[in-house]
C-alpha cells in the first residue's frame, strides 16, 4: 500500500505527521511526502519516507507560481500512484484536492488543521482569497471517497455551513496528539515565576496582547518572567518582523529563547502557559503545556477553548485583550494551589483526550477502513 502525504513545508509534517508516518511504515505502508523542503530532507529519508520536492510558497499567491506547484503535484501523484493521499494545511488540502480528485486513488484524507490567515484577516485581500479558497476547498474536497479531519466543531460547521463537504464527510480528531512519555508531569520550578508564550511569533496567535501584558505587570513591580519560545515566520504575512521583536527584547520586559527543539524541556521551566490567539485549530502548544502539567490562558475562540476544560486545566479570556490577560496571570500567580490543581488536572486531560497513540491508530484505522 503506498500512501502520500502532501503538506507545505517538512518542518511542519515532522512536528504534527510524522508520527502517523512512522507508524504506518511499521504496518507495511511505502510512505511518501510531496512538501516545500528546508533543510530536514536528509532526516526524513532516514527515516524511511520517500521524499518528493515542491517550490511551494506558503504565503505565496502569484498564479503562475501556483500552477506551477499544481503541476508538480499532479506530476508525483502520476508516478507514485498511491492508493491512499493524506493533504495537510490549506495549500495541501486545496492544490492536493485538485490534482488527486478525479485521480483512481481509493481513499483521500484531508486534515484541516484551523482556517488560517485567510479565514481570520477582516482584510480586504483575505476577503477576496476567502472566498476563492472556499469554492476551491468546494471542488478539491466533495467526493465520497474523501474524508476530511477536523479539530474543532467550529471549523467543522464552517466548512458543511459552505457546503464545502457532506456532514458525513467528516469526523473530529483533536488535535495532533502528544506523547505522554516525552511530555512527563513535572513540578514547577523554583524561584521567579516564568509566564510562557510558545508558538511562532505571529501577531494573530496574540503575541502583541501578550507582549504588552508583561510589559504593564512588569513597569507596575511584578516578580515574574516574561518568554517568547519561537521564532519569526517572514513567510506568514502576521509574523512579528526582526526589528518589533529587538524591541520588545531591548525593552528589558520580554526574553527571547529562540526557537526550541527539546521542548518538553522548555515547558517544564515554565509556570503558566499563554496562549491568545485569535483563532487555532487546535493549539499543538496548549496540549503538551496540559500533559506536564502547566497552567494555561488561552483566548475563548475556537480551538483555543477546544485545548482546555475553563476553569479546570486553565482560564479562558476574552480575545484581544491585554489587559484580560494581566488579571489571569495576576489571579494564578497570587493563587499558587490553585495553579497547581490547575495543572495536575491538565495532566490528566491530556492523558484522556490527547494522547498519540490514539491519534495515530484512528489515522490507521480510517486509511484501512475507507478502502
Amino acid at each position: 500500500m503506498k500512501l502520500l502525504f502532501i503538506v507545505n513545508v517538512d518542518w511542519f509534517f515532522i512536528s504534527h505527521r510524522l508520527s502517523i508516518a512512522l507508524t504506518a511504515i511499521e504496518q507495511g505502508y511505502e510512505v511518501h511526502l510531496a512538501c516545500g523542503i528546508t533543510d530536514r530532507k536528509s532526516e526524513l529519508e532516514a527515516l524511511g519516507i520517500i521524499v518528493h520536492s515542491l517550490s511551494i510558497s506558503r504565503s505565496g499567491t502569484s498564479l503562475i507560481k501556483e500552477l506551477k506547484v499544481i503541476k508538480e503535484m499532479n506530476v508525483i501523484v502520476k508516478k507514485i500512484s498511491p492508493d491512499v493521499v493524506h493533504l495537510v494545511t490549506i495549500k495541501g488540502a486545496v492544490y492536493g484536492g485538485l490534482v488527486t480528485r478525479f485521480k483512481n486513488i481509493k481513499v483521500r484524507v484531508a486534515s484541516i488543521s484551523g482556517l488560517g490567515f485567510v479565514f481570520i484577516d477582516k482584510g480586504f485581500k483575505a476577503r477576496i482569497l476567502r472566498f476563492l479558497v472556499t469554492k476551491l476547498y468546494r471542488i478539491a474536497l466533495s467526493s465520497l471517497n474523501t474524508k476530511v479531519i477536523f479539530q474543532n466543531e467550529n471549523d467543522k460547521s464552517i466548512f458543511i455551513a459552505n457546503k464545502i463537504i457532506k456532514p458525513e464527510q467528516s469526523l473530529i480528531i483533536r488535535g495532533s496528539g502528544v506523547d505522554l512519555e516525552a511530555y512527563k508531569y513535572l513540578p514547577e520550578p523554583a524561584g521567579e515565576k516564568v509566564i510562557m508564550f510558545l508558538a511562532r511569533l505571529l501577531k494573530d496567535k496574540g503575541l502583541v496582547e501578550f507582549c504588552d501584558a508583561g510589559i504593564k505587570l512588569k513597569k507596575s513591580g511584578f516578580k515574574g518572567r516574561f518568554v517568547l519560545v519561537g521564532d519569526i515566520d517572514l513567510h506568514n504575512p502576521n509574523s512579528l518582523t526582526q526589528e518589533e521583536l529587538n524591541n520588545y527584547v531591548k525593552s528589558g520586559y520580554i526574553e527571547h529563547w529562540g526557537f526550541a527543539t527539546n521542548v518538553a524541556e522548555i515547558i517544564a521551566q515554565s509556570h503558566i502557559m499563554v496562549l491568545p490567539s485569535y483563532r487555532e485549530g487546535l493549539p499543538k502548544s496548549l496540549i503538551e503545556a496540559a500533559a506536564c502539567g502547566r497552567a494555561v490562558i488561552t483566548a475563548d475562540v475556537p480551538g483555543c477553548r477546544d485545548a482546555i476544560t475553563p476553569n479546570e486545566t486553565g482560564i479562558l479570556i476574552p480575545v484581544k485583550s491585554s489587559d484580560a490577560i494581566v488579571s489571569a496571570i495576576e489571579m494564578l500567580c497570587n493563587n499558587d494551589e490553585k495553579r497547581i490543581v490547575m495543572g495536575k488536572k491538565g495532566r490528566v486531560l491530556a492523558e484522556s483526550c490527547f494522547n498519540i497513540d490514539e491519534v495515530i491508530e484512528t489515522h490507521l484505522k480510517l486509511y484501512k477502513e475507507v478502502i
